[in-house]
C-alpha cells in the first residue's frame, strides 16, 4: 500500500506527457504513465505542472520583514539601507527574529519554496541573530531547509571583532562560511579576508558563498581571487559567488579569461536580479546599466547559475513576497533571456540549480528523491514563469503543507459569461 499517489503530472522538461507519482515513506518510488498501485491517499493534479519545490538560494531572514522600522528607506538606495540596518540591529531581539523568520517561512512554503539559504550577520558581539536563527532551523525542519551562512556584513577585516566572532557562529552551527570583500578598506585586503575565509572553509570542510564583488567597478577582481583560492584549498563545486555585479561593468576581453578560471573552480554563481537591479547603477545618469551579474554568458559557459530573492520588505528593498518565479521573470527579462531554452534554464535557477548551490540530498521529481513536490496551476514552465501561478499544492515528504484553490476569473458581457484563466 502506498501513503499517495499524484495522478495526471505534467513534469517540468517532460510536459507533453502525463505521469503518475508514486510515493511511500515520503520517497518518491514511481513515475509512470499509469501507477498501478493503491494508496492510502490520491491526488489528481488535472494536467497541472508538478515540480520539485522552488529554492531560494540567497536570502537575509534576519533583517526581513522590518520595513519601516525604525524608519523606510526613503533613497532606495544599497548606503541607506546599511545604514538603516546599523540603526536596527540594536534594537532587535530574539523573539521579534523568531517571529518574523517564521512568518517568512510561512509565506516561503504557501508559494512553494521549501528549501532556503539566508545569510546571518555576525557583527554582533551577542551573535543574537546567529542563535535565534539557529533555532529557527530546527523548528521549521519538518516544513522546509533553513541553511545558514555567517556573514560579515560589516567587513570580515574591516570590523575588528568580526573574525572571532564568524569562528564563534561556526562552532554554534551555522553552515556556510560568508564574506563580503568588496567592503572591506582595500583591494588587498578584500584579497587576504577570501584567503583567510576559504582557508578556514577548507579546515572545516564546509561551503563558501561570499557577497562578492557587489558593485558597479569594472575593475573590482574579487571573484578571480574567489576562484583562485577555491582551487588551492580544493573546493571545487563547494563555492558560491553571490551577485557579482561588477561583472556587468567588466570589459569583454578580461571576462573571456575570467570565466574559464570561474569553470575550473567549479564556481556557483548567484544572481539576485529583483535587487541587483534595483541598488545598482545608481550613479548612471543615461544609459543606465541593469546592474545584474551576466547569467546568460555565465549559463552558457556551464556555470551553474541560481537566483535568489535577497531581500522582502528589509531596510534595502520594500517589497516582494517571496515568490520565486517574480524572481525568475525578472532574470529572463534583464538578461534578456527569451529563448526557449534560456527561459526553462530560469526556472531552473529557482529550482535545480538553487539545489545545486545548496548541496541538497535528495532533490528532485526521479525516484528515489524526496516526496518534496509542487502543483502549480499552469502547463509548463515557461507558462509558469509567465502566469506565477497559483500554488495548488505543496508536498514535504509526501505531506500536503499547503493549499490554494484554482484561480479562475469570470467575465460577464451582455447576458454571457466568459471564464478567464490567460491561457490559451
Amino acid at each position: 500500500m502506498l501513503d499517495l499517489i499524484i495522478r495526471g503530472a505534467r513534469l517540468a522538461g517532460s510536459a507533453d506527457k502525463l505521469s503518475d507519482i508514486a510515493i511511500k515513506d515520503g520517497k518518491i518510488v514511481d513515475v509512470s504513465a499509469s501507477v498501478k498501485a493503491e494508496a492510502i491517499d490520491e491526488y489528481d493534479a488535472a494536467g497541472y505542472l508538478v515540480s520539485a519545490p522552488f529554492v531560494d538560494s540567497h536570502f537575509h531572514m534576519d533583517s526581513t520583514l522590518t520595513r519601516g522600522r525604525p524608519r523606510v528607506n526613503e533613497s532606495g538606495t544599497l548606503l541607506e539601507g546599511i545604514a538603516l540596518w546599523g540603526e536596527l540591529k540594536p534594537l532587535l531581539d530574539a523573539k521579534d527574529i523568531k517571529t518574523r523568520a517564521h512568518e517568512l517561512c510561512r509565506w516561503a512554503i504557501a508559494k512553494g519554496n521549501l528549501a532556503i539559504r539566508s545569510h546571518v550577520d555576525i557583527c554582533d558581539p551577542e551573535l543574537l541573530a546567529v542563535d535565534a536563527l539557529l533555532e529557527v532551523v530546527e523548528e521549521v525542519k519538518p516544513y522546509l531547509d533553513l541553511q545558514l551562512v555567517a556573514f560579515p556584513q560589516d567587513g570580515f577585516l574591516r570590523d575588528p571583532k568580526a573574525k572571532e566572532q564568524l569562528i564563534r557562529a561556526l562552532d554554534k552551527g551555522v553552515h556556510v562560511v560568508g564574506g563580503i570583500p568588496h567592503f572591506e578598506r582595500s583591494m588587498a585586503d578584500g584579497s587576504t579576508s577570501i584567503d583567510e575565509l576559504c582557508r578556514l572553509a577548507a579546515d572545516r570542510g564546509l561551503r563558501v558563498d561570499m557577497h562578492c564583488d557587489e558593485s558597479d567597478d569594472p575593475l573590482s577582481r574579487h571573484v578571480e581571487m574567489l576562484a583562485q583560492k577555491t582551487v588551492e584549498f580544493g573546493l571545487h563545486g563547494r563555492v558560491a559567488g553571490s551577485h557579482l555585479t561588477s561583472m556587468h561593468s567588466m570589459d569583454n576581453y578580461y571576462v573571456s579569461k575570467l570565466i574559464p578560471l570561474m569553470m575550473e573552480a567549479e564556481l556557483h554563481v548567484v544572481a539576485n536580479p529583483l535587487i541587483n537591479i534595483t541598488l545598482q547603477a545608481r550613479h548612471d545618469t543615461y544609459p543606465k546599466r541593469r546592474g545584474m551579474t551576466r547569467v546568460k554568458e555565465l549559463a552558457e559557459a556551464g556555470l551553474n547559475v541560481a537566483y535568489g530573492h535577497d531581500c522582502v520588505m528589509d531596510p534595502w528593498y520594500s517589497m516582494g513576497s517571496h515568490d520565486m518565479l517574480e524572481v525568475a521573470s525578472m532574470g529572463l527579462h534583464v538578461g534578456q533571456m527569451t529563448g526557449q531554452a534560456e527561459m526553462r534554464e530560469a526556472f531552473r535557477a529557482v529550482t535545480s540549480n538553487g539545489a545545486k548551490v545548496l548541496g541538497l540530498d535528495g532533490y528532485g521529481t526521479e525516484v528515489g528523491c524526496h516526496a518534496d513536490l509542487v502543483i502549480l496551476q499552469a502547463r509548463d514552465e515557461i507558462e509558469a514563469l509567465r502566469l506565477r501561478p497559483t500554488r495548488l499544492a505543496v508536498f514535504r515528504r509526501g505531506k500536503k503543507i499547503a493549499t490554494s484553490p484554482e484561480q479562475i476569473s469570470t467575465v460577464f458581457m451582455g447576458d454571457k459569461s466568459f471564464p478567464v484563466d490567460f491561457t490559451i
